[in-house]
């Protein structure tokens, strides 16, 4: 059966889940198709590191389009690499990009199941009617999904879809890159040598770093020079000037340290001499960088806000929650992690149990239940489906000119294709 994935572009986070589900279901064959090598989003390296299924990459820059006429290049494209790789199932990241959407009808028209990839929940942002209402109409093009958590499998029955074709497992990362003792031997940071507490975000208003550096000097009042910690902020983004100014005007500069924007093994050092992990989002789907943090042992302080409080955060085993809008409760646990009136060891070997729960595995096994749910629950289409090339061997027709290879990089930018 041929597997067949679509993805903005290959991230850390897409290669983990992607190869753990390739390698759990050796009878499937599998293909991603990735809109474009790089992200406007996320300044990550591109990864070129072998795979063990096969990526079809549409654009060798960005995943994102500027134009209309780039639109329709990149969908040209996308029909001619679906048709290519002749899926039995096709697997969607979402139901708001153009892209996305363009092969939903493609699948739809061939009677070719689609699954649901999804982190949304009610209450990421304001619900209008009329929105809700187009997001049901899509979604019922759907016919399973695979999910993060409880509250966005209650979003998806919210707005259609059947609690039995939504599955879960779908916001992993590869925790074996982030394991203390894979990472404690490297070298320290250079930024402090005292504990500090661990922040990596955006620096966007929806990561609610002022907050954060609120709470910090709050926190500071609280505590004696003994027990006190610094802070440590990786990232960057539209808000530096204001987090500058704000350490400033609080008087923090000696104990906040931004290191700037990271590549993910740049951010391995700060793991692993972390005390604590701190994640203050007021908007936020899930929160990946949490299980990153919890996957190096790290005990979390985490906002009610994210989508992964739930399903990541046991209070008071492996971390605590708290209000996003509320310094004073932020500095509270802050103070308690540091006078060390917590066990920060049991609290760090409960959150690796934790978190072994919600690696590659789980999102493999989720999408094949899903899968195996979508092959029995579509109707078929109006158009016939792609000949695969092993059909077409069956039939003695000539053989396709495009041949799966794993681990694979296929680039098809500047070919053209037809619905």
């Amino acid at each position: 059966m041929n597997i067949v994935g679509l993805s903005s572009t290959t991230n850390p986070y897409v290669q983990a889940r992607w190869s753990g589900f390739t390698i759990q279901n050796p009878d499937y064959t599998v293909s991603l198709i990735e809109f474009g090598r790089v992200s406007k989003v996320y300044a990550w390296t591109p990864i070129d590191a072998a795979v063990p299924y096969e990526r079809m990459v549409l654009s060798d820059g960005a995943s994102q389009y500027e134009s209309v006429g780039q639109l329709l290049a990149l969908t040209r494209r996308l029909f001619g690499a679906l048709a290519k790789a002749c899926p039995d199932v096709l697997v969607l990241n979402g139901y708001q990009q153009p892209l996305a959407l363009a092969a939903l009808g493609w699948s739809r028209l061939r009677g070719i199941p689609v699954v649901l990839l999804s982190e949304s929940k009610e209450d990421d942002a304001p619900r209008r009617w009329l929105t809700e209402g187009l997001k049901r109409f899509l979604v019922g093009g759907y016919s399973a999904a695979l999910v993060g958590g409880q509250k966005h499998k209650d979003y998806l029955v919210r707005l259609g879809m059947g609690p039995d074709s939504i599955f879960l497992g779908h916001n992993v990362i590869g925790n074996g890159a982030y394991a203390p003792e894979r990472i404690r031997e490297l070298a320290r940071p250079q930024q402090t040598e005292k504990p500090y507490f661990l922040a990596i975000n955006r620096f966007i208003a929806k990561k609610n770093i002022p907050t954060i550096l609120l709470a910090y000097a709050d926190y500071r009042r609280r505590c004696s020079a003994e027990t006190v910690w610094d802070l440590v902020l990786c990232g960057d983004g539209e808000m530096r000037s204001q987090i500058e100014a704000q350490i400033t005007q609080l008087g923090l500069s000696n104990w906040v340290h931004l290191t700037g924007f990271l590549q993910p093994p740049e951010l391995l050092p700060y793991f692993a001499h972390a005390s604590c992990f701190v994640h203050a989002s007021t908007q936020e789907q899930w929160g990946l960088v949490v299980n990153e943090a919890m996957a190096a042992g790290l005990p979390v302080l985490v906002s009610r806000c994210c989508g992964c409080f739930d399903e990541l955060v046991v209070e008071p085993v492996n971390g605590f929650g708290f209000d996003a809008n509320d310094p004073h409760e932020l500095a509270a646990l802050m103070t308690n992690m540091s006078r060390r009136t917590i066990d920060l060891p049991a609290m760090s070997q409960a959150a690796l149990r934790h978190i072994h729960q919600f690696g590659p595995s789980f999102f493999a096994e989720g999408l094949r239940h899903a899968i195996e749910y979508s092959t029995k629950h579509t109707q078929k289409g109006s158009l016939p489906r792609p000949i695969s090339a092993r059909k077409q061997r069956n039939q003695q027709q000539p053989k396709t000119s495009f041949q799966t290879i794993p681990a694979s990089v296929v680039t098809l930018e500047g070919q053209e294709s037809i619905l």
